[in-house]
């Protein structure tokens, strides 16, 4: 196929796709899906072979937002039944931690809740990092704590935080719909801040959140842009009492397809493979293997994802093994460029010094391709969305 071929060639060269290519994955058909997994995983593995890492999530303060984001157990006027707590002490974090990393996580991830931390929360969340680096010695620690106000990052960074998370979560154009408190330009700035105090960049997309192929190209185009070391992938868990409750919009083979495109537009990015994997790809986790080189282990904020056991042993009988902690994530290119369009070698065609896009190949995508998956979906499988009532937050043992 003409198409992958070429989508192959460029993603060894870190050359970014044209548009027409990348709405063309998104609408190949079922019949051609294995053909674009493998050629996809040809670009995976030229930049990260066969590892898969490890990330293990902590949510430090669950409920109780202000932000009305309609994908969001934990939004406002949100009736989901999860479980809310404030802050978790650095001690209780550290052993929520210890748990991760003792199942294989080489990155930890701190979230909380709330539109973005007040400088105590900042203070606590330094206090944190700093236990749990003490227990947990390499450890990579990434912090999610929403909007960052002027030298919060460099705080943060001089705690020892390696990492900041703020997702982009949908295209500039649909982003007002499906939240209103704060605006995309709100978490691209806050991108930027963490990128200039030196923390490894963490930002990503949902999928299914009832979005055409144009807006989920539209994002991935500008992560491409903003260049983050990390792409995490989620797919909407329609949370009960939340509005989106009812967006069951995705099957395995369309989250196989979009995961393929984001590997193809961020060929040597940590592309990760996050939240709603067990309720949408289901049974074909194991070939999403083949597109991220990063899983979440265990549990999500507040949802349940598969042991942690099971992920461990998905990796292994997929031909996989899990990244140590000695191992270097990124590929050399980027970690020696560092932040910034210096990692993108051979022209970096979102800055404009790159080589001009090429004509868009015949097979160029459908924008009916959205509705026409919608159609084809299978039934909710509202019984795959499990509240999370262990780990963080409660007497219970986690599932690491």
């Amino acid at each position: 196929m003409d198409l992958l071929n070429t989508l192959v060639d460029k993603g060894l060269r870190r050359e970014l796709p044209t548009r027409e290519e990348a709405l063309a994955v998104l609408a190949t058909p079922d019949d051609e899906l294995l053909d674009v997994v493998a050629a996809a995983g040809k670009v995976r593995r030229q930049w990260f072979g066969r590892r898969v890492k490890l990330n293990y999530l902590v949510n430090l303060k669950s409920g109780l937002c202000p932000e009305d984001c309609s994908y969001c157990s934990q939004r406002l006027g949100s009736k989901a039944e999860i479980l809310k707590y404030t802050w978790l002490k650095p001690d209780e974090a550290s052993k929520a931690a210890a748990a991760g990393v003792a199942g294989g996580a080489k990155r930890v991830c701190l979230v909380a809740s709330g539109r973005g931390p007040t400088d105590r929360d900042v203070d606590r969340v330094s206090q944190t990092i700093e236990a749990i680096k003490e227990q947990n010695e390499g450890v990579e620690v990434c912090a999610c704590l929403g909007l960052l106000s002027e030298g919060q990052a460099d705080r943060l960074r001089s705690a020892g935080a390696d990492a900041y998370n703020h997702n982009l979560n949908t295209s500039e154009g649909t982003y007002g719909d499906i939240t209103t408190t704060h605006t995309y330009a709100d978490r691209v700035e806050t991108v930027h801040q963490a990128q200039a105090a030196g923390l490894s960049a963490c930002s990503g997309l949902i999928a299914g959140m009832g979005e055409s192929d144009s807006d989920l190209v539209d994002v991935v185009f500008a992560l491409r842009e903003l260049d983050p070391d990390s792409v995490p992938v989620n797919f909407l868990i329609p949370f009960e009492g939340t509005p989106l409750a009812k967006e069951w919009n995705l099957t395995p083979q369309r989250c196989l397809r979009i995961l393929a495109m984001v590997r193809f537009v961020c060929p040597d990015v940590e592309v990760r493979l996050a939240g709603g994997r067990e309720v949408h790809l289901r049974t074909m986790q194991p070939l999403a293997l083949h597109l991220v080189n990063s899983i979440f282990l265990g549990d999500y904020l507040t949802s349940e994802g598969q042991a942690g056991q099971a992920d461990l042993d998905m990796i292994a009988d997929a031909g996989f093994e899990v990244e140590g902690a000695g191992t270097t994530t990124l590929p050399g290119h980027r970690v020696d460029a560092g932040a910034g369009c210096g990692s993108h070698a051979g022209g970096c065609a979102p800055c404009g010094d790159g080589p001009e896009a090429e004509t868009a190949p015949a097979e160029a995508a459908s924008t009916k391709a959205a509705s026409t998956e919608t159609a084809a979906a299978q039934a909710a499988r509202t019984d795959l969305v499990t509240v999370r009532r262990r780990g963080a937050g409660t007497d219970l043992a986690p599932n690491a």
